[in-house]
């Protein structure tokens, strides 16, 4: 079985979430994580967690919708958490290419999330683009006062990052971006990374890998950025999945 460990099952229709899950399952992506986004949009993806027994839930603020609205506190993040299909806090983290958010709304909200994830125990999403020295430095500062699981989703950033991230404990997830003709430098760096701290997703409907480039993705093309880590590293597709499954369990620890 392969996870995709990070989804937006609530960006499709409520007519075709059914099938799409449907689809991923015949494709051997037997669970998936619906990420939260936003406070509001916190009541969608529990109730998609609570429907489908493939899908557990995240909750947070997106830093793309950090200025929408007062960033919760970290006590109200640990109360939206509290919830029987939620398995982790986020996303949450810095976008510096598209600044939607003021950097240092980002970066208050990103220091919420993190507590928030030590408060709870549970693992924080991170995303990060074009901010690899302001996350690296808050990781370690928000680290310095207890420790806290984390994953850096959609990996894309430079090697001195998942290498500290790494060193931090943290585990680094690839997406269909693994897979673009332009990415030899991370595929190189997918090579070398740990074994225990890899996991895969898609980001759905993003960032559909190669060879479906153009069309909405979805869940159930993981497979295919599964196979090319798997072929970067020397694997079979099977054993990858063994690899990247029993990651994820021992990341999201409250997943049954």
């Amino acid at each position: 079985m392969i996870i995709d460990s990070h989804c937006h099952l609530d960006y499709f229709g409520e007519e075709e979430v059914e099938a799409v899950i449907a689809r991923a399952v015949a494709a051997g992506v037997g669970r998936m994580v619906t990420i939260g986004t936003s406070v509001p949009q916190a009541a969608a993806v529990k109730a998609l967690a609570e429907r489908f027994p493939e899908v557990w839930a995240t909750v947070g603020v997106h830093p793309h919708r950090a200025a929408e609205g007062p960033m919760p506190t970290v006590e109200e993040l640990v109360a939206l958490a509290d919830h029987p299909r939620v398995i982790g806090i986020g996303e949450s983290g810095l976008d510096y290419f598209y600044d939607k958010a003021p950097r240092a709304v980002q970066q208050e909200g990103f220091r919420r999330h993190l507590r928030a994830a030590r408060a709870t125990g549970l693992p924080m999403c991170i995303h990060a683009r074009d901010a690899d020295a302001d996350c690296a430095r808050i990781l370690a500062e928000e680290r310095a006062g207890g420790a806290f699981p984390f994953l850096m989703h959609c990996f894309s950033s430079s090697p001195e990052l998942a290498e500290k991230a790494v060193e931090m404990g943290g585990y680094i997830s690839f997406s269909g971006i693994l897979t673009f003709p332009k990415s030899a430098e991370l595929r190189a760096l997918a090579a070398r990374l740990p074994e225990e701290r890899l996991l895969v997703e898609t980001d759905a409907p993003y960032l559909a890998p190669v060879p479906l480039r153009g069309k909405r993705c979805e869940p159930g093309y993981t497979v295919h950025t599964a196979r090319v880590l798997a072929e970067v590293r020397g694997m079979s597709l099977e054993a990858l999945a063994a690899v990247t499954t029993a990651n994820f369990h021992r990341l999201f620890t409250k997943a049954a």
